[in-house]
């Protein structure tokens, strides 16, 4: 092991470790932090380093870290063990598991995990979605080959903004990227949800916009999931709730792809097609109507 990787280990593990953790091995598969398996107190844990650009990515670890404590103390994460005074990481108990699945058992237990999260209590991080994607402008290039197409996207993704809030009923607390790696099939039975950096006070069909979009979930689906999250029959505002937040959630999501671009985290060529194939696609979803 080299000196590079015993460095991982935090300096002040004393603070929530009685033995000195050994590292096990890195953890794949994050675009946002780098996390490892680690071993401590004869126990397996993750620790997950932050983001070197955490505030260009408009992440609050302020509101993250308290809303992992309630997540913890209902059950709905990983459980925690420590959270860095200076938000620069974290480490919580290895969960053992298997991805999440989108067939109705997993549909259900998901939509039941939606319930319980977004009834914990008020948090004071929000998202503004106005002041993301204006946090997102200002992180990205305006030499990008996509900056032109991107100026012209805000402009129609702004009606969409307006006709979300005002069909919306109010916030409640979110975790907001409830993506494939960050759902947990745990062997227990349970399901939980990890990477909380996203998390806030929001509306609730955002979240289930998230999830209908980065799971790429059909209408059968879609209707299962939003039937079982609410617990009852669906209206024609919630699909149009529903529609107007994908669109919005696909172009945050490809202003955070400009914005690792433009960091020189993903500055390749791959990125920035995949920036402009992302437009694309929005184009397109903003042409289809709402159920």
């Amino acid at each position: 092991m080299t000196s590079a990787l015993t460095d991982i280990i935090p300096l002040d593990w004393a603070l929530w470790s009685k033995s000195k953790p050994v590292l096990i091995r890195p953890l794949l598969g994050g675009l946002t932090n780098k996390s490892w398996l680690i071993s401590a107190d004869n126990a397996v844990m993750v620790l997950r380093q932050n983001s070197p650009i955490s505030s260009a990515l408009n992440l609050d670890r302020v509101t993250e870290a308290q809303v992992l404590k309630l997540a913890d103390r209902a059950g709905l994460c990983a459980p925690l063990i420590h959270y860095d005074a200076d938000y620069k990481y974290m480490v919580g108990y290895f969960v053992s598991g298997q991805h999440w699945r989108a067939d109705a058992a997993g549909l259900t237990s998901l939509g039941y995990l939606l319930r319980s999260i977004h009834g914990l209590a008020a948090v004071d991080g929000y998202l503004d979605i106005n002041e993301k994607a204006a946090s997102y402008w200002r992180a990205i290039s305006s030499d990008a080959e996509f900056a032109a197409d991107l100026e012209n996207l805000a402009e129609d993704v702004a009606s969409h903004i307006q006709d979300a809030k005002a069909l919306s009923v109010g916030s409640c607390l979110c975790h907001n990227d409830l993506l494939l790696e960050n759902l947990i099939a745990a062997d227990d039975g349970g399901l939980y949800a990890i990477d909380w950096e996203y998390a806030a006070m929001g509306d609730a069909f955002y979240e289930l916009a998230v999830i209908v979009e980065g799971h790429g979930l059909n209408e059968q689906q879609q209707r299962l999931l939003l039937t079982e999250y609410l617990q009852r029959p669906l209206t024609s505002d919630d699909w149009r709730r529903l529609y107007h937040w994908r669109v919005i959630y696909a172009y945050l999501t490809v202003l955070w792809y400009a914005v690792q671009w433009s960091s020189g985290v993903m500055a390749s060529a791959k990125t920035a097609n995949d920036i402009v194939q992302q437009i694309c696609a929005l184009r397109t979803l903003m042409k289809i109507e709402p159920i």
